[in-house]
């Protein structure tokens, strides 16, 4: 073992003493009673020194593992009993030390120990001294990192000073305090010595006293006297030495920027008028000052924090307005932004707005809004305003804002033009109308068509034709309508041009809905009419017309062959038109399948593909058919209608009623003056007698009712007339006879009807007409007559001949028949109620014919 001197006071380099005498020593023995020996015990070395580590064993084994911080590691065996480890480089882990243990690996004995590393003691870095008051100085430096470990303290730090001999032993880490000597020493010389137990670190620093002097922060701050627009601010320095002259530095801060710096030189009190600051405004003033002589460091800063008294409004509002009619009167729609920070000089409480009739100068109306409102609407007549616009504070209004309102507002419809958007917004530009504008005004609404429009304006100065509009709400595949105004030196509004356009095109949203019309053999019309382009994402610049025809067949004419997205074929037709939304497809095949799709495109693109419409042309001659039909079924309707509506006019005069024999105007004819109630059918006043004549194709019948007789022959060749006379067994008239023929049944077999007459002298007794009158007689020449009339009628040809009941032709009662007999009268001739085929209407009847059917009844008998 030696030993060497290390001390700072002692110069370099030092010597080292002589060996001591050797000393052995037996390990076996210094092992005590552990079965497991490791060391070195507590050994301190630096961070990145070499270790070596040894274990002892007292059983000879070769089953021991050593490990460090769990690791195992692996070293060089001596001997038996005897492994020695080399650890390279070992890093700092904690500061209670680095676990190092060996063990016999089945669970045998077990033996470690601390190894503690220490990071390496640094030079101090930054060492410097300086003084605030010229009576003490103050060193500081940077440390570096701490070497501190249970094993040993934190580094420890001395001050030594060269030309006064002195040291003193630092109480902290970074910094340390000297006393300046009162004998006016100017010039130090310090060394800075940092020492652990591994060694020591040093640093040395020459300098002038007065060059180091560093003064103490400046105090009460205050500001006084503060108005609108300036302000008196003051403070107070510690005094240096025999009342040394401090430079301080006065800086007025808004938002947190500097907006002034002043230099102003004191002793011990400051004071400085700040001028030039905004009303309303919040500032803040701070100060450091430096020593004089010989500037060293800036003081540490205070600051103090001041607002400035408020103001009238500087500028006036920013105003707009907007027109439109409601209920047949103009109603205006005035907008208003709000002053910014600047001009408002203060809170704004309202808004003050003067309606002015300049057709009546007369009437003035004042609203007043309060704040923060920023619109209002007006309902005008049709007379002329000026409009004033003024805000208010605490202090006063502002400048007055004028806008004029026309009462006669005239076309203003121009032509819209378009305009393209950037990513710095939309680049707007116009040409002046008049030499005499005051300035232009952008108008546009922030939101989609669809929303209710948040208006914007941007106001532009006389000399100005172009402009860029940004907003953070535009956005892609919006359609956004600008209006440029020129402002004339009245201050009316003048709409000068119209600009679209979208921040960014995109493809169409949507397809119109088609309507087919006009479908033909050979063509059909599309139409999408009600589509519209201004709400799409970009400008519509036309249409595609997509036709799938069935297989095989060829594009129409004005169609190319395309391919679809899903890689099937079909026909493609483009309108480059976006105003044409009607589109006829032509020469089509009659009786074929044919699939439709339209959709517009924009500049990047088409609309989204949607499903097909599938139609069927018809057959080329359908149409025609349709034009034939159609008209026949309209007139057979009509006639049925008018047929409906004439029904009972028909019914009389193609198929009339049977008539009433009531309601005959025979009845007028035979009325008689002593009996003017008698009627032509009452049963008292007539014969009740009847013949029924029945004719059949296979033979024809006639029964007397009276006898229950029939006749029947197979035709009949005349018609059969019927004559009925009175058979009053006292009558001793003249024999009238009566003849029914009705004209309902047949006009043209009553023409031709005759009537037969049995003549009968007023001289013969009634028993005289026995012979002529009697039933017997009579039905055998009826039947002699009838049978050969029945012969020259064919048969099928038969008809039914109707008997009415006879009236006596005088007219009265069969209780009160005339006494005396009249005179012979031509007989009452009844037209008979027959129904014949024209045929036989037309021969007239011939002498025997006319007494070929006739029979006389007996008083009081009646054959039915």
């Amino acid at each position: 073992m030696r030993s060497m001197v290390d001390d700072a006071r002692i110069p370099k380099p030092g010597f080292w003493s002589n060996w001591s005498s050797w000393e052995e020593a037996d390990a076996q023995n210094s092992l005590g009673h552990d079965p497991l020996f490791v060391f070195p015990k507590d050994k301190l070395v630096e961070e990145g020194s070499n270790v070596t580590i040894c274990y002892v064993s007292r059983i000879h084994q070769d089953n021991i593992s050593c490990y460090l911080e769990g690791v195992q590691i692996y070293g060089e065996r001596l001997d038996r009993s005897v492994s020695a480890f080399e650890l390279k480089n070992v890093s700092f882990i904690r500061k209670k030390g680095t676990n190092v243990f060996c063990k016999v690996d089945q669970g045998g004995a077990l033996g470690g120990i601390v190894l503690f590393v220490s990071k390496v003691l640094e030079e101090p870095k930054d060492f410097s001294c300086e003084t605030q008051d010229l009576k003490t100085l103050t060193c500081t430096w940077d440390p570096g990192s701490d070497t501190g470990l249970s094993k040993q303290p934190s580094q420890s730090y001395t001050l030594f000073e060269s030309f006064s001999g002195k040291k003193t032993l630092c109480k902290h880490r970074n910094w340390c305090n000297w006393q300046v000597a009162q004998d006016s020493q100017e010039t130090y010389n310090f060394t800075l010595v940092a020492e652990n137990y591994l060694r020591k670190r040093s640093v040395s620093i020459l300098f002038n006293l007065t060059q180091r002097v560093h003064p103490m922060t400046p105090y009460n701050l205050f500001p006084k006297n503060v108005r609108a627009t300036n302000a008196t601010m003051t403070w107070k320095v510690h005094s240096i030495g025999n009342n040394s002259t401090l430079l301080c530095r006065l800086e007025l801060l808004a938002e947190g920027k500097v907006i002034q710096q002043h230099n102003v030189s004191i002793k011990v009190n400051g004071e400085y008028l700040l001028s030039e600051l905004e009303p309303d405004t919040e500032y803040v003033a701070r100060v450091r000052c430096a020593y004089t002589n010989h500037f060293w460091k800036w003081s540490e800063l205070i600051s103090q924090k001041f607002n400035t008294a408020e103001a009238a409004p500087s500028e006036a509002p920013d105003v707009w307005r907007n027109m439109k009619m409601v209920s047949g009167h103009p109603t205006v729609s005035l907008f208003w932004k709000p002053l910014s920070k600047v001009h408002a000089n203060g809170k704004i409480l309202f808004y003050n707005v003067i309606v002015e009739n300049l057709d009546k100068p007369s009437r003035l109306e004042v609203l007043s809004i309060p704040a923060p409102a920023r619109s209002t609407e007006l309902t005008l007549d049709q007379c002329s305003y000026q409009i004033h616009v003024t805000a208010h504070n605490n202090v006063g209004p502002s400048p007055a804002s004028v806008i004029v309102i026309s009462g006669d507002p005239g076309n203003e419809e121009v032509e819209s033009g378009r305009v393209n958007g950037t990513e710095d917004g939309f680049s707007v530009s116009w040409k002046p109308q008049s030499g005499d504008a005051t300035g232009y005004v952008v108008e546009w609404c922030d939101g989609p068509q669809d929303l209710p429009c948040v208006l914007q304006w941007k106001n532009l100065g006389p000399n100005t034709t172009s402009t860029v509009i940004s907003s953070g709400a535009f956005r892609p595949g919006v359609r956004y309508n600008f209006r440029i105004y020129e402002i004339s030196a009245k201050r009316m509004a003048h709409l000068l041009e119209k600009k679209a356009g979208y921040l960014e095109e995109l493809a169409p949203s949507d397809n119109p809905q088609v309507v087919m019309s006009n479908l033909t053999s050979h063509s059909f019309t599309l139409s999408w009419k009600d589509y519209s382009t201004e709400s799409q994402p970009g400008f519509i610049q036309g249409y595609h017309v997509y036709l799938k025809p069935k297989a095989g067949e060829q594009c129409p004419p004005a169609f190319e062959k395309t391919v679809l997205p899903e890689d099937s074929v079909c026909c493609k037709h483009t309108i480059d038109n976006p105003e044409q939304k009607t589109f006829v497809v032509e020469n089509l095949q009659p009786e074929s399948i044919y699939e439709f799709f339209v959709t517009p495109y924009t500049s990047v693109g088409e609309g989204p593909l949607d499903a097909f419409t599938k139609i069927t042309t018809p057959d080329e001659y359908s149409h025609i058919l349709i034009r034939i039909i159609l008209p026949m079924i309209f007139c057979v309707l009509i006639v049925m209608i008018i047929c409906y509506l004439k029904r009972q006019w028909l019914k009389e005069k193609c198929y009339p009623d049977i008539p009433d024999p009531y309601k005959s105007s025979v009845l007028s004819l035979i009325k008689s003056k002593e009996n003017p109630h008698l009627t032509i059918m009452n049963v008292n006043d007539c014969v009740p007698d009847a013949i029924e004549v029945i004719n059949k194709p296979e033979g024809s019948k006639i029964q007397f009712l009276g006898t229950r007789k029939s006749l029947t022959e197979t035709e009949f060749t005349k018609p059969a007339c019927i004559y009925l006379l009175p058979t009053e067994k006292n009558y001793s008239g003249p024999g009238p006879c009566i003849c029914f023929e009705n004209f309902t049944y047949n006009q043209a077999a009553s023409d031709f009807a005759s009537c037969g007459h049995f003549p009968v002298t007023p001289q013969a007794p009634p028993h005289q007409l026995g012979p002529l009158t009697s039933p017997e007689n009579l039905l055998k020449a009826l039947e002699q007559n009838y049978m050969n009339s029945l012969g020259e009628i064919p048969a099928g040809e038969a008809n039914l001949n109707y008997v009415s009941q006879l009236a006596s032709p005088t007219s009265g009662d069969k209780d009160s028949l005339p006494t005396n007999p009249p005179e012979p009268a031509l007989c009452s001739e009844y037209k008979m109620q027959m129904a014949i085929p024209l045929g036989l209407a037309s021969a007239p009847p011939s002498e025997n014919s006319s007494l070929s059917s006739a029979t006389l009844l007996g008083q009081g008998e009646h054959y039915r």
